[in-house]
């Protein structure tokens, strides 16, 4: 079965680049437009899924709404596709983050995949709880599905999924109302 991760639309913060994680933040003007051109080309392409899911997060569940109102798919929130938490790190940039936060950056650039920010969680942790939510989603469905989430979940499943060290993660930087497909058979890998 096919599962389509598509980021959500553009926030205020992704142009200030803020570090949102937690933080539900709204869709800006631009990110309503990218999530009606998104919803636009979905229905005109050979992209076919029979429902859409999204995480709680504002802007993620804005987008998806507005490619369910386009596609006519329905839509449910689901928990535990929220972006990854990045505690107190969350609303600075990451050069203020490298200021005011030093030895807790270099300490989580050497091993993302397991350190946190303070107060935040893990991309192990992350992956985990995104890997349990896309496992009900696929129990109760057997064709392919839309899943609305965010950029860091996007990344963190790539490289969990591809056996990617989390150090190369930017590699799989996803544009705003981007669409990356992966298949639900990925999803049985053992942590």
């Amino acid at each position: 079965m096919k599962i389509y991760l598509i980021r959500h639309g553009q926030t205020d913060w992704n142009t200030e680049g803020r570090i949102q994680g937690s933080y539900d933040s709204e869709l800006n003007e631009n990110g309503i437009r990218q999530a009606k051109e998104l919803g636009a080309r979905l229905l005109e392409s050979q992209v076919n899924f029979s429902r859409i899911y999204s995480s709680k997060q504002k802007r993620a569940y804005k987008t998806a709404e507005i490619i369910s109102n386009i596609t006519g798919k329905p839509l449910e929130r689901v928990a535990g596709l929220e972006e990854i938490n990045l505690g107190l790190w969350e609303g600075l940039t990451w050069d203020e983050v490298k200021k005011r936060y030093p030895d807790e950056f270099d300490k989580w650039c050497l091993d993302r995949r397991y350190e946190r920010a303070p107060e935040g969680e893990s991309y192990q942790e992350m992956v985990e709880r995104v890997l349990v939510a896309l496992s009900k989603i696929t129990a109760i469905n057997k064709e392919a599905v839309a899943v609305v989430t965010h950029g860091a979940v996007i990344m963190g499943m790539q490289c969990y999924l591809t056996n990617t060290p989390f150090s190369e993660l930017r590699k799989f930087q996803a544009k705003n109302t981007s669409i990356i497909e992966i298949n639900s058979d990925m999803l049985k890998a053992e942590f």
